[in-house]
């Protein structure tokens, strides 16, 4: 195999992605039917129900210009060997290999954020603005920048100099090395992420005492669930959207409310959502998906370690010479396909843990409540009532809420 073979896959596998996730773009916007299911027709006005079909259509239209630009500048480094010219010039500047690819890959990093720029600032402050939910200001959005730039320097230079540094000293056994490096980076993280990146962030309060926190005692005892983290997160800071998510293992497990969630909803309805969230704790699928990602990530480099010293990649990319940072980038571009499946088999399985943790709060708690939850978060949101099946099936990690609620009435 030539190198000119390998550019050729490379290109085939980018065209075969933009096309299917146009395509797929393309059924969710025109899926539109004119009459809610029985099951929604009380959630939405005719009005409201226009509201959230214009949302769709605006965040769908706008998706599809920013994928379709990012293709077409991909594409164009491609074609023209500019990846390799970028790195050559690096390389100019820089005499380590390990700085020479932790350069490459800033400036790649830097260049890319200057030119998304335009696009987030479109997105946050007309789009969201627009239908209602932005509530960030410029100043905290600039703080979110800087701290995201910083904090993603930081780890992503971490675990790249260590990836780097094995493949260049272990050269093609580096895979097993940087597998228990990267798994633990990944336990740890699951472990504080909550409790030392997210509150760079945002504020996490504890939720104070009164008949909120007391239901949610009654029920966590009833169930016998541990419940010593508790917390509220200022998500109004940003958005009017509202969310509540689970994370940690073992004494660091927190359950975190959205300060938005709580205002609009009542203590019955805040109490299932709870339960769900417990009720994956109980369902043990937060250790599943870390076994899973692990087995999934020591996958991922072992095949890296059949690529990673071969020159034809490089030279794919438009280096003259073994480059092993164009190397790690082609294997993005080739590995890419596996990815897909693999991504279609870990939603498949989370849409699964959804419905099993829907059925353990109605099981233990109330499932009225939680229906009528999520039907106020679905519309709160503006969230697609109606998305297309195959839209679904790819990019969805819950189910939609017409299923949810189905479901949950069997």
């Amino acid at each position: 195999m030539t190198s000119q073979t390998i550019l050729i896959i490379i290109i085939a596998i980018l065209c075969f992605n933009e096309l299917l996730s146009n395509v797929l773009l393309y059924l969710n916007l025109k899926h539109n039917p004119q009459q809610l299911p029985e099951e929604l027709k009380e959630l939405y006005t005719q009005e409201e129900y226009q509201k959230s079909l214009a949302y769709k259509k605006t965040t769908g239209n706008f998706s599809f210009l920013t994928s379709s630009l990012s293709f077409i500048a991909m594409l164009a480094l491609l074609l023209t060997g500019s990846f390799g010219t970028i790195a050559e010039w690096v390389n100019g500047y820089v005499s380590h290999p390990i700085w020479q690819a932790l350069a490459f890959f800033g400036v790649l990093m830097v260049v890319n954020d200057v030119l998304t720029l335009p696009f987030q600032l479109y997105s946050t402050f007309v789009i969201e603005e627009r239908f209602g939910f932005n509530k960030i200001t410029p100043k905290t959005f600039v703080m979110d920048k800087v701290k995201g730039v910083l904090v993603g320097s930081i780890l992503g230079g971490l675990l790249g100099f260590a990836l780097l540094y094995l493949i260049f000293e272990m050269k093609q056994q580096f895979w097993i090395y940087f597998w228990i490096v990267i798994s633990g980076f990944m336990l740890f993280m699951n472990m504080f992420y909550t409790s030392l990146i997210l509150p760079l962030f945002n504020k996490l309060t504890p939720l104070e005492v009164g008949e909120l926190r007391s239901a949610i005692e009654q029920y966590c005892q009833k169930v016998n669930f541990p419940l010593t983290n508790l917390f509220v997160i200022d998500g109004s800071k940003r958005s009017t959207k509202a969310n509540a998510f689970f994370s940690g293992l073992g004494a660091k497990k927190k359950v975190v409310l959205y300060d938005t969630l709580i205002k609009n909803h009542s203590t019955d309805e805040l109490v299932a959502v709870l339960a769900h969230e417990v009720g994956h704790y109980k369902k043990k699928h937060i250790p599943l998906s870390i076994v899973i990602s692990t087995l999934q990530t020591g996958l991922v480099l072992f095949i890296l370690s059949w690529f990673v010293f071969n020159p034809l990649l490089s030279q794919a990319l438009g280096a003259s010479s073994l480059n092993v940072a164009l190397n790690l980038m082609a294997f993005g571009f080739l590995y890419s396909p596996i990815s897909m499946i693999t991504s279609l088999l870990m939603n498949v399985l989370s849409r699964k843990n959804e419905y099993e943790a829907d059925d353990y709060a109605r099981t233990t708690y109330n499932g009225e409540a939680l229906s009528n939850a999520l039907k106020k978060l679905s519309t709160d949101n503006l969230s697609n009532l109606t998305p297309h099946p195959a839209y679904v099936f790819f990019y969805y990690s819950h189910p939609p809420l017409l299923a949810r609620l189905r479901a949950m009435t069997k």
